[in-house]
């Protein structure tokens, strides 16, 4: 049998690295950041303990990984929906609909998330952590940002800060305040992206 090729095992080793990432979130979602072991997540995905190691330095960076590559998925899909559209105002509200979909939908995941983020190790910078910056970046591009290495962050921070409102124990904001405040200050329409009803909340509820 001739040995596979370089493209081959790159093939492989993407696959398995996604198996590893999507095995994480799943079980983070189903029994919590604490109850979840490396090894679990290995027999999840169906591949040997040290192949966890291999890709990832430890289990906080892992979760943070494959966060960042759930947000990216959530991020391209929402923008490329249809109808399709290169508006860049329609983008951006899409952008961030998509973000605090994700604080709405997977509580668990995405408070366990910010959390590790707080960590000493701080923010990962991964590759699907990259590609989520390059998918935010894009967009606050075609909004018209005349600096969006600038405004990218900015974006950054105020999506963080929103998802933390959401997901904050005892004191939570309502998502569409929180869409509300975000669509105001970039100036976009309720009516762009998904909006969760026809109207923007009262002031102050």
């Amino acid at each position: 049998m001739s040995p596979r090729s370089a493209s081959v095992n790159e093939e492989l080793r993407r696959r398995s690295r996604e198996r590893l990432l999507q095995a994480t979130v799943e079980l983070v979602g189903e029994r919590g950041y604490e109850a979840t072991t490396l090894a679990d997540i290995a027999d999840r995905a169906g591949t040997a303990r040290g192949l966890v190691s291999y890709y990832f330095p430890g289990k906080r960076q892992l979760l943070q990984s494959a966060v960042h590559r759930v947000m990216h998925l959530e991020l391209a899909a929402g923008l490329e929906r249809d109808p399709r559209t290169q508006d860049g105002r329609e983008r951006l509200a899409r952008a961030i609909d998509a973000v605090l979909g994700l604080a709405r939908d997977r509580p668990l995941l995405m408070r366990t998330h910010m959390a590790g983020i707080l960590q000493a190790q701080g923010f990962v910078q991964c590759p699907e952590q990259q590609r989520l910056a390059h998918l935010l970046r894009d967009t606050v591009a075609r909004y018209g940002s005349p600096d969006p290495d600038t405004d990218y962050p900015l974006l950054r921070a105020l999506l963080m800060g929103a998802v933390v409102a959401i997901l904050l124990p005892g004191a939570p904001m309502p998502p569409e305040r929180l869409r509300a405040e975000l669509f105001h200050r970039y100036g976009l329409c309720w009516g762009l992206g998904v909006p969760p009803g026809p109207e923007p909340p009262p002031a102050g509820t």
